[in-house]
């Protein structure tokens, strides 16, 4: 019967509950839970392995550039990165309110390694998140409009609640990206997080669009509510190239 009960748990594909019940099978008789504790155990089990396999899943759909976490992190007052400021984003509440990251500083000061540890703790937190350098994100844009997918394409980047636009300000784009940007960020307005890392300081991104309607209607959409970051100090590259 006990058999049958665990084959009958894998069949309907429970496996964490199958998984515990099977390590409850292997105690002695005496150590079993009573049958309340029992069914409480295995439906924890079960949830604990399914969120487990949303965040695996979440953190490889993600495509983060760096394999990245909150704890390798340096916070120093050189970088202008406090433990304060950073424990501050790792509860992930700011992707409930739906505000933003912004995150500047000089080449090579860290911050695709930064967003990358915030977009892989939104992913332990089991938040949907995607990651895209400036080019990437063209071209993706580009692909879809030709394959004629570009609706489906926007409603992706829509159920991400946390979208991370890297290189932002590295090259021009062209109008017709602009456009796919400011829906992108409409539909997430006050619903979903973007997180931008840029070169450029905030003050030069009007500039940077060159289109004074369409950099007010952007920019609206993503610096009233945002957490900013300026991350300062010599190049990271540099430093781990000189230690070599």
């Amino acid at each position: 019967m006990k058999n049958a009960t665990l084959e009958s748990m894998k069949q309907m594909k429970l496996r964490g509950m199958a998984s515990a019940y099977e390590a409850i099978l292997g105690l002695p008789i005496n150590q079993h839970p009573e049958t309340h504790e029992m069914l409480a155990i295995l439906l924890d089990a079960e949830q604990q392995h399914r969120s487990l396999k949303r965040m695996e899943l979440f953190i490889r759909l993600s495509k983060m550039r760096y394999r990245a976490t909150l704890q390798d992190i340096n916070c120093s007052q050189n970088r202008n990165l406090s433990k304060e400021k950073l424990a501050l984003l790792a509860d992930c509440s700011y992707i409930q309110r739906g505000e933003n990251i912004l995150i500047t500083g000089a080449t090579g000061c860290g911050k695709s390694y930064l967003a990358c540890a915030l977009g892989h703790q939104a992913c332990v937190q089991g938040w949907r998140s995607l990651y895209f350098n400036m080019n990437r994100l063209t071209e993706q844009i580009a692909l879809a409009k030709t394959d004629g997918t570009l609706i489906k394409w926007l409603d992706r980047m829509k159920r991400a609640k946390l979208i991370i636009l890297d290189d932002f300000g590295l090259q021009p784009i062209t109008h017709a990206v602009k456009l796919i940007l400011l829906q992108i960020l409409e539909d997430r307005y006050e619903r979903a997080s973007t997180m931008i890392c840029s070169q450029l300081p905030i003050a030069k991104w009007y500039e940077y669009f060159d289109e004074p309607t369409l950099a007010d209607a952007i920019l609206d959409r993503i610096i009233p509510k945002a957490h900013r970051i300026e991350l300062k100090g010599k190049s990271l590259r540099k430093r781990s190239e000189h230690l070599l």
